[in-house]
């Protein structure tokens, strides 16, 4: 009964504002935390400079994380972008890398291991093939194998690179298209070199599960201010608002959203899936 007693009186103590200190540092941790999911972790986004990778950096660096900003010729946009991330209280730097380049690639991770020693989360964002929109029977040959060595085998060899620095709960997330899996006009290149990467995806997420390293990919609708959405004709887009369910085109926030999420504790037991962030523009298409 006296321990009754003395259990009764703290909780009314409690309920009178008096509450012990210990529980309050540990709460104080645990919302550090929280807001501060990637604290002491560092990520590097390919093509950082610009667009989703750049949306995707910025995220990371919101969430705790230091980032590497890779970029090929965007050199202002990429110290811009490294700069609003160190602006957030991480450290941030950007990285010159040619993605259709194995030995830059090897140098830009030489970089990272270099500058960290380590290595939580691979975004392979960068891309070519839209700057020289064709179909597939018109498309040329120098023309496609520069869209593969950056589209496809740039991810490859990233991945290869990454997984040398990355221990157990590190993530690679890599950035697709619905153009891999339907029709787009003038979109051959881009489509099929994306269609091989998720490909690749599922090849990567088997073997490396096994080490404890996640690898998925996030699929996105037309993003707004993006170089596919610049290249496309006006008509072409007004089509797609009107017949996409949400009625708008994506933000490059909203897929930096999802790369964060897949690389979070939260999808812990997410390995080798494709998320689509379209707004349901899948589930219709464009007429």
């Amino acid at each position: 009964m006296p321990r009754v007693a003395e259990g009764y009186s703290k909780l009314r103590r409690s309920a009178a504002g008096w509450t012990p200190k210990r529980p309050l540092v540990i709460l104080r941790l645990m919302t550090a935390n929280t807001e501060k999911p990637f604290a002491d972790k560092v990520a590097l986004v390919t093509g950082g400079s610009r667009g989703i990778g750049r949306a995707c950096a910025l995220r990371f660096a919101s969430l705790g994380a230091d980032v590497v900003v890779n970029y090929s010729r965007s050199a202002e946009h990429a110290d811009a972008t490294a700069n609003e991330a160190a602006a957030l209280g991480v450290r941030g730097i950007a990285v010159q890398a040619d993605m259709g380049d194995r030995d830059a690639i090897v140098a830009l991770f030489e970089r990272v291991r270099e500058e960290f020693g380590r290595l939580d989360v691979l975004v392979n964002s960068a891309a070519r093939g839209l700057e020289r929109p064709r179909g597939a029977l018109d498309s040329l040959p120098q023309h496609l194998k520069h869209s593969m060595d950056v589209n496809l085998f740039g991810p490859w060899f990233c991945a290869q690179e990454a997984a040398r620095l990355m221990e157990e709960g590190a993530s690679i997330v890599n950035l697709l298209s619905p153009g891999s899996e339907r029709y787009l006009p003038k979109y051959a290149p881009v489509g099929v070199s994306k269609g091989a990467l998720a490909s690749l995806t599922t090849y990567l997420a088997v073997e490396l599960a096994q080490r404890g390293i996640r690898v998925n990919g996030v699929s996105a609708g037309l993003v707004d201010s993006s170089d596919g959405v610049r290249m496309m004709p006006a008509d072409l887009i007004e089509r797609y608002r009107q017949a996409v369910p949400s009625g708008r085109l994506v933000t490059p926030d909203e897929v930096a959203n999802a790369v964060a999420y897949l690389c979070s504790d939260q999808a812990a037991m997410i390995v080798g899936q494709l998320l689509l962030v379209d707004g349901g523009y899948s589930l219709v298409g464009v007429p």
